[in-house]
């Protein structure tokens, strides 16, 4: 019995030592559950790689997740009564994107403000006419 009990102690830490997993991937799931859970402030430029213009900026404590499937980007983010707004952006060949993690200030952004800034240029293509 104690020979069988030894024999299957040694098989689990066996086990343990080498299925564990590398330093990147435990810090890599730690940033994205903190980053799903509200706790990190994130910046997201989408980009149209044809003429390499920014379309459109959006900066706040936001989840992101890409569904592959429907091509797009679905953002998530919480409202200060405790309600979520879900964000669509489209993706095609010629629209591609950028997260980025801002450590730098973290703690002075609030947790329920997001700025969506866009580009007037890739959506209001105005010319001045001068009349006399």
């Amino acid at each position: 019995m104690k020979k069988t009990l030894k024999v299957l102690v040694i098989g689990i830490i066996m086990a343990m030592v080498f299925s564990g997993c590398t330093e990147a991937e435990r810090v890599s799931y730690n940033l994205s559950q903190e980053a799903d859970n509200f706790n990190v402030v994130r910046q997201l430029t989408v980009i149209n790689c044809i003429e390499g213009d920014v379309l459109f900026q959006m900066t706040g404590k936001l989840s992101i997740t890409a569904d592959t499937g429907d091509n797009q980007l679905e953002i998530i983010v919480e409202n200060e009564d405790g309600s979520y707004v879900k964000h669509f952006v489209g993706l095609s060949d010629n629209v591609t994107y950028v997260v980025e993690d801002l450590n730098l200030g973290a703690n002075d952004v609030e947790k329920y403000k997001y700025t969506l800034n866009f580009n007037p240029d890739m959506w209001i293509p105005a010319e001045a006419d001068i009349i006399d």
